[in-house]
């Protein structure tokens, strides 16, 4: 039974250091994850020093465990439903965007004046803003 105290103290360590160094290293958010590790962590220390009257380690984790136990209360009621996710608009070279980018290509170049000159050449475009497409 003294092997399952002493795998429940390392296993604690292990959580704890694990949620410590993943939200350190940017891995996880510290959310709902990192603060169940804790309350799993702070347990196993409670028990683990229960057994070896490590008393300021139980003092200790029994704090760390009121936090944990606390955040977590505290994201539950706070916690709003998930909005549902839009799919992504792709698009693709040289298809027409739907989304209205034609249309302002259109205002665009409709905007600029046409002056032709003779009858049978190419319209030349007053002097003025130009755009370049």
């Amino acid at each position: 039974m003294n092997l399952l105290w002493e795998l429940a103290g390392w296993a604690g360590a292990v959580a704890i250091l694990s949620a410590y160094l993943a939200v350190s290293m940017g891995w996880l958010k510290a959310g709902k994850g990192f603060q169940t590790a804790n309350l799993f962590g702070s347990v196993a220390f409670i028990i683990n020093g229960t057994l070896h009257s490590a008393w300021p380690s139980v003092v200790t984790n029994v704090a760390w465990f009121l936090i944990s136990a606390v955040a977590l209360v505290r994201m539950r009621s706070v916690e709003t439903p998930a909005e549902p996710v839009e799919a992504a608009h792709v698009q693709y070279p040289g298809v027409p965007d739907s989304t209205g980018q034609m249309a302002v290509i259109e205002a665009l170049t409709e905007a600029l004046p046409v002056v032709s000159s003779a009858v049978g050449s190419a319209p030349a475009v007053a002097d003025g803003p130009r755009l370049a497409l």
